[in-house]
Parts: C-alpha cells; structure tokens; sequence
C-alpha cells in the first residue's frame, strides 16, 4: 500500500489522502515512533489534526508517516504489530 511522510503541521496533513484506511505514526526529529494509530477512510485528516499542539488527543511528533489500506481491519492488524515491535511511549502498552 501506499506510504506518504510530511512534517506534523496542519498545512500538510490537510495535503494527505483521505481516501482509504490509514495507520499512522508519529515520530521525533530523529525518527523515533512516538504514536501509532489509525484512521477510518474520510477521518485521516481530522484525526490527525487531533494530535496536534493543543488538541484533545495531542502528542507531541515532528513528523507524521501514512500508510494506506483496503479496509480498516487490515490496518489495525498492521497497528497492533507495529505498537508491538516499537512500544511507542505515547500508547498504551500491551494493546
């Protein structure tokens, strides 16, 4: 599927695809995965603004990566491996 990489801002998150289910990550400046979630097709950009500076759901990322799937399910398996793998620190552990 596709993968798309923009830095954390509301410009360019209102620039991502909204056409399909996504699994997002949010990672530092150095590329650590601070965030690890998931979208329904037509919410990618909103959720996404949610995690901003001041939002309800903020945390804190330099950048924000998207990968896109054919349904919603497929993207959280994906989710559940990669909160798995990395144990970013702003997820629930153990999920």
């Amino acid at each position: 599927m596709s993968k798309k990489t923009v830095n954390n801002n509301e410009t360019n998150i209102g620039k991502l695809p909204n056409d399909k289910p996504v699994m997002y990550k949010l990672k530092t400046e150095g590329g650590r995965v601070n965030y690890v979630g998931v979208a329904k097709k037509g919410r990618v950009q909103d959720r996404l603004k949610e995690h901003l500076p001041g939002e309800k759901d903020y945390v804190p990322g330099a950048k924000v990566q998207i990968e896109q799937f054919d349904s919603i399910a497929e993207a959280k398996k994906k989710e559940a491996a990669v909160i798995k793998r990395t144990q970013p620190k702003h997820n629930e552990q153990g999920k």
